[in-house]
């Protein structure tokens, strides 16, 4: 247990910033899913929003330091590969 007060102040701020890193994260997984249905059902269009969106969560949690900036390039390059393969195949 904390002794001072500095550490439990950092108690305090771990635990939301801890928060704010799930959702923010399962907000991204939740858009990746909305996404890679939109693929699987050949829509394309819808593909091409959920993108956008994706991409812009994945930009937003990288700015800060719930998430890597290369961890999020990465996943942003595999999606955008996912959407040209099926703009290509249409």
């Amino acid at each position: 247990m904390a002794n001072s007060l500095s550490s439990k102040k950092r108690i305090r701020q771990n635990s939301v910033r801890r928060a704010q890193n799930v959702a923010r994260k399962s907000e991204i997984k939740t858009q990746i899913r909305k996404f890679e249905d939109a693929i699987r059902a050949n829509d394309v269009a819808l593909a091409e929003t959920e993108y956008r969106k994706v991409t812009k969560s994945l930009d937003q949690a990288s700015s800060t330091s719930t998430m890597h900036k290369s961890t999020a390039a990465r996943k942003k390059s595999r999606l955008a590969s996912k959407l040209n393969h099926a703009k290509s195949a249409s």
